[in-house]
């Protein structure tokens, strides 16, 4: 068993995105095992059945395989950002905004993004739903620069993978719609050094090696 708590990662997943932001802001050191879905390791396989990303196990046995799990595990922990003290609102408030974007926000973005999947949805209501969710993080970023105040939180780095998903399935129109703020915040975010940290591209973990030290860099400051 590893002496460090193992992550077993994909690099696009927005729910191991999140997890890897937890973690990289808190400098909780970990061996990161980057997953191919296609061809999943036997290590994934024992360590969560469901074999779904992200999963953590901690080196005392412990398995943690839901993704806001492992973000408030890592920020219980540490928290020098202060992600679960927003200047507004609180965690529950935060907890309630997360589940509307994993619940119908994220039910109506897979249908956009992968109507072959969903052939019998329609993909125009669906489209229609993500746009009414979004407009409502424009209104929430009108007067102030993140989602609960002042500063980056839970909320933002939670929900932020899966705005950026849907934000790229035709960049185009992202571009067209009168979302200022969200447009900026996006940029603003993906140019930062924590998205940056996260992101470098890694080679599949093999079973019996040992995987990737994370966080790759000490991150002081989101943006």
């Amino acid at each position: 068993m590893s002496a460090l708590p193992v992550l077993y990662s994909f690099r696009r997943c927005p729910y191991a995105m999140r997890a890897r932001l937890a973690l990289a802001v808190s400098g909780q050191v970990c061996e990161l095992r980057e997953v191919v879905l296609r061809a999943k390791p036997q290590g994934l396989l024992q360590a969560s059945p469901k074999a779904t990303v992200p999963v953590l196990v901690l080196p005392d046995g412990q398995v943690l395989e839901q993704s806001l799990d492992i973000m408030r595990w890592a920020l219980g922990r540490n928290d020098p950002e202060g992600w679960l003290t927003p200047s507004l609102g609180d965690e529950a408030g935060m907890l309630a905004l997360i589940a509307e974007c994993d619940g119908p926000f994220k039910q109506a973005l897979d249908r956009c993004k992968y109507p072959g999947r969903y052939p019998e949805a329609d993909g125009a209501l669906a489209r229609v739903q993500a746009v009414e969710w979004l407009q409502g993080l424009e209104v929430r970023l009108a007067d102030q620069p993140f989602l609960f105040g002042d500063h980056a939180a839970l909320a933002d780095m939670a929900i932020a993978p899966f705005w950026r998903q849907f934000a790229g399935i035709d960049a185009d129109w992202w571009a067209a719609q009168p979302w200022p703020r969200l447009q900026a915040w996006l940029a603003q975010w993906q140019a930062s050094a924590l998205f940056e940290g996260v992101m470098p591209k890694l080679d599949a973990w093999v079973d019996g090696t040992e995987g990737v030290r994370f966080p790759f860099k000490k991150v002081m400051v989101v943006f």
